[in-house]
C-alpha cells in the first residue's frame, strides 16, 4: 500500500512539472463549483457546496445573547466544524479531529477579520441584547480540498439567512417567525483559496490524491486582493521566493473562482 501510494505521489508530481494534473486541469484551476440552498428547514440560513466530488453542507442557528464587555454594539460569532466519518474512510468515530478545528478556526478568522460581517448589525440593545451567529459546518464527501469547500459553504449559508423575530416579552428569538432582514453583511468576499506545494510546483483545489501529495500548503483568506487571513499547515518550510509564487497562483484562481461562484451566492 505504502508502494502505490509512493508510485501514485510521484506520478502526480512528475506531471505537475510537465505542466499537467491527472484531470486536464490547470494549476490555478478550480473543480465545478455547485451551490445548492435552503439545505435544512430547521437554520436560519443553510448551504450546500460542491467542489467537484467533494461536498459540505453548513447552517447559520441564531439565538439570544449578551455581548462582551468591549464591543457592547456588536453581536458574536461561533464558528464550529466536523469532517464526520461518512466522508472518508480515514475519518474515525470519536472526538473531533485536528481537520475540524483547523477548518473552524481558519473559516471563522477569515469570516471575522475580513469585515464581511456587520457585527452591529447583531445589536438588538446595546450593553443587553444581541444575536448569537452559530455558524455549523459538516462535511459529507472528502475528494480534496474540504477546507475551501467550508469556507464556501459559510459564505452562502451565510448569505442566504434571516434573522429570527425577536420577542420583547420573553427576551427570546422566536424561531417561528423569520423576518425579512437578511443577515447583516457587507460587499466584501472573503474566499479561501488553499495553495499546495508539491514538488517545486503549485496548485489549488487539491483532489485527494495531491493533497495527499502536498508538501505543504498555505491557506489564504481574501478579497479583491485584499488577505485578511493566512494560515501555513504541514510541516515543510517556504522560501520567500515560493511564496510570491504562491501568492501569484491565488491572484489568478480568487478571479476565476470569484466568477464561478458570485452567481451562485445569494
Amino acid at each position: 500500500m505504502d508502494k502505490t501510494f509512493d508510485i501514485t505521489k510521484e506520478r502526480i508530481k512528475k506531471c505537475l512539472a510537465e505542466g499537467k494534473r491527472f484531470d486536464g486541469r490547470k494549476p490555478e484551476e478550480f473543480r465545478e463549483v455547485a451551490i445548492e440552498y435552503d439545505i435544512s428547514d430547521k437554520a436560519e440560513g443553510s448551504a450546500r457546496v460542491k467542489i467537484g466530488k467533494t461536498e459540505v453542507i453548513a447552517g447559520v442557528k441564531m439565538d439570544v445573547g449578551e455581548p462582551y464587555s468591549d464591543s457592547p454594539k456588536e453581536g458574536n460569532l461561533i464558528v464550529s466544524a466536523e469532517v464526520l466519518p461518512l466522508c472518508s474512510s480515514r475519518v474515525e468515530i470519536g472526538k473531533p479531529g485536528f481537520d475540524s478545528l483547523e477548518i473552524a478556526r481558519v473559516i471563522d478568522r477569515g469570516l471575522r477579520e475580513s469585515g464581511f460581517i456587520d457585527f452591529s448589525g447583531l445589536c438588538i440593545k446595546e450593553g443587553e441584547k444581541v444575536w448569537n451567529a452559530y455558524v455549523d459546518i459538516y462535511t459529507i464527501n472528502d475528494d480534496g480540498n474540504l477546507l475551501d469547500a467550508s469556507g464556501l459553504a459559510a459564505i452562502a449559508a451565510l448569505k442566504s439567512a434571516r434573522i429570527p423575530k425577536y420577542n420583547e416579552e420573553t427576551g427570546k428569538a422566536d424561531y417561528e417567525n423569520l423576518t425579512d432582514k437578511k443577515f447583516p453583511l457587507t460587499s466584501i468576499v472573503p474566499i479561501t483559496i488553499s495553495v499546495h506545494k508539491l514538488g517545486n510546483k503549485f496548485l489549488v483545489d487539491p483532489t485527494r490524491e495531491e493533497e495527499d501529495a502536498s508538501q505543504t500548503k498555505v491557506i489564504i483568506g481574501s478579497s479583491d486582493g485584499i488577505i485578511s487571513s493566512m494560515q501555513k499547515g504541514n510541516e515543510e518550510s517556504i522560501e520567500i521566493e515560493e511564496m510570491n509564487q504562491m501568492l501569484d497562483l491565488l491572484e489568478k484562481s480568487w478571479e476565476s473562482l470569484h466568477k464561478k461562484v458570485n452567481k451562485q451566492f445569494k
